[in-house]
């Protein structure tokens, strides 16, 4: 296979990786502009979000859109493995991705685990109304994070200075 058409295979995937990246973007900061702050904004009474038939529960949507944005990552590295210089930028970019996701598995997901189960009350307690808050401020740097990466990706794209093979 020529060289310009691995290039080509190897642009597409960085794109659709970063298209899928925007698109998680989008619902990172609709989720952190709309439903945060409501959740956010006196628990356990506010906590009603998440209660009830209806009750919002994101995990499955974010479980399918990291995994299928992850997978499309993974396709574009390989795709781009032969070219070191934007593989070794891919791999920076993928351990910072990983590292954020790790956090997000640590300290985001068992919090608001731990605030969906709470039973709603009609009134607000300073300490949880302090972890909410703690919560929501280190979201808006957790979305920073992950938007600045996506950047990382982006450039790559906008780059598109042809490499050599193993250059």
């Amino acid at each position: 296979m020529k060289t310009s058409t691995k290039y080509y295979k190897a642009n597409l995937w960085l794109f659709i990786a970063t298209a899928a990246y925007f698109l998680m973007n989008g619902a990172q900061l609709w989720e952190t502009a709309i439903m945060v702050p409501a959740w956010t904004a006196a628990p356990p009474e506010s906590l009603l979000f998440f209660k009830g038939t209806y009750g919002l529960d994101f995990k499955n949507f974010w479980i399918i859109v990291h995994s299928s944005h992850e997978m499309f990552l993974l396709i574009a590295l390989i795709f781009n493995w032969r070219f070191k210089k934007r593989r070794n930028f891919m791999l920076l970019l993928l351990v910072a991705h990983i590292s954020v996701r790790v956090w997000t598995l640590l300290y985001f997901a068992p919090i608001i685990m731990e605030f969906q189960a709470m039973n709603v009350k009609p009134m607000t307690d300073p300490v949880l109304l302090e972890k909410a808050a703690q919560w929501r401020n280190l979201n808006y740097l957790r979305v920073a994070l992950f938007f600045l990466i996506n950047m990382g990706f982006a450039q790559l794209l906008w780059s598109n200075q042809k490499e050599t093979v193993n250059a």
